[in-house]
């Protein structure tokens, strides 16, 4: 079977659809299918492209047996609704004019966030005339309402008919979360055709490991209890509630034992260094994104891990990808996020969930951490004994099965 996979974020960009998507294909490569990817020059967040990359028209390299095209988009940051829009619309044009110099292709899939991609695979499944997949990994656009990049008006009410019209035209419809599937049913998509493939962990990669004491000399944080951001520093993750806490635990001299973490970047990375150096707030380290090979030194520097979004709705629906890295390293979990994503925490035992938005109830529950060894130490061992019921390898597969009988229809 020869699977074309859509996707405007590959390695060696480090963010979550990149990593699941090579996770995936390469265990479908292992399987004995055939995978191409196509995708744009790797530049994700800062919009600047990757040393040994150039922004051109087609480029190929093989990625543990991937067959990956890369093609012209316009570059820009993370940031911005008019220039991310275009970069969003350039991919999908040139993603279909790659598309048709693939050949013999026996189905495509299109992964989210944002739902241009799955325009592209919706265009190039009905163009070579093949099934096509919907990988749903983001309620788009209701997410970027959330964050307050649209109100209410006529371009969204044109992006949520697009959205029911590709849900509907999808052949089949992989989401990642439960929330998602039952959302789907409840505004009238089928269900039969709506399977759920969470996401996962590479438990080969993410898996416990000693602090580096070389970095964590490096990054001043000897003797420190340290907790972390590690991800996408976007509008969605409302990281000044982190820094907020941070600002309180200041305040306190027994508190000075505490240092946290920013590490990534994104649309909000700047206001808060600019508003960590105006107020003064000495306990944080921020550090630039860093490879997929080294950030599992990072991951390792931590005692608590933080997961945080905005008090929305909406976010009740997802599950951050890094909740399950966090397992695999057994690093306790401070959850600041409601839902779907809170069950798992409290029902695999890995961490503790905190009101979204509420700097208090964040602090309190990180002091809680650092004065009970014995719950920390608890926390620690579930984490790993969890993330074997998340193996992506075994999660690549069952998707891979859904796929395979897609084609047998065919």
């Amino acid at each position: 079977m020869h699977i074309l996979f859509i996707t405007d974020n590959f390695p060696p960009e480090v963010n979550a659809p990149a990593s699941r998507t090579y996770e995936h294909c390469s265990e479908w490569v292992k399987a004995g299918h055939r995978v191409t990817v196509i995708t744009g020059a790797p530049n994700f967040p800062k919009g600047k492209i990757f040393s040994g990359y150039r922004n051109r028209i087609w480029q190929t390299e093989l990625v543990s047996g991937i067959h990956v095209i890369r093609v012209w988009t316009y570059i820009t940051a993370n940031e911005g609704v008019i220039k991310r829009t275009l970069d969003y619309l350039s991919f999908m044009l040139s993603s279909c004019v790659a598309a048709m110099l693939v050949r013999r292709v026996d189905l495509v899939v299109g992964t989210s966030p944002q739902f241009f991609t799955v325009c592209a695979a919706c265009t190039i499944g009905k163009l070579k005339r093949v099934p096509w997949v919907f990988e749903l990994r983001d309620m788009w656009p209701d997410s970027i309402k959330a964050v307050g990049y649209l109100k209410k008006s006529h371009m969204l009410n044109v992006l949520e008919k697009m959205e029911l019209f590709l849900y509907r035209n999808a052949t089949l419809i992989v989401a990642i979360t439960y929330s998602f599937k039952a959302s789907l049913a409840d505004r009238g998509i089928s269900s039969e055709k709506i399977h759920v493939i969470t996401n996962g962990v590479d438990t080969g990669r993410f898996y416990p490991r000693k602090k580096d004491q070389q970095l964590q000399n490096q990054l001043g944080l000897q003797d420190k209890f340290v907790a972390g951001y590690i991800g996408t520093h976007g509008l969605a993750h409302d990281l000044d509630t982190v820094l907020n806490g941070a600002k309180l635990l200041n305040k306190l001299p027994s508190d000075t034992r505490f240092s946290i973490i920013f590490l990534g970047d994104g649309a909000a990375k700047k206001s808060l260094q600019r508003r960590a150096r105006i107020e003064g707030i000495q306990n944080i380290v921020f550090v630039d994104t860093v490879s997929k090979e080294q950030v599992v030194r990072y991951w390792a520097l931590l005692d608590v891990a933080i997961i945080h979004l905005k008090n929305d709705p909406l976010f009740k629906t997802v599950i951050p990808s890094k909740l399950f890295e966090c397992m695999g390293m057994g690093i306790p979990v401070l959850h600041g996020v409601k839902g779907e994503s809170a069950d798992i925490v409290d029902r695999e035992g890995v961490g503790i969930v905190f009101e979204p938005g509420n700097s208090e109830t964040f602090v309190s529950s990180l002091r809680r951490l650092a004065d009970n060894p014995d719950l920390l130490a608890k926390l620690k061992c579930n984490g790993p004994v969890a993330a074997q019921r998340y193996d992506r390898s075994v999660l690549a597969i069952q998707m891979l099965r859904l796929l395979e009988n897609l084609a047998d229809k065919k």
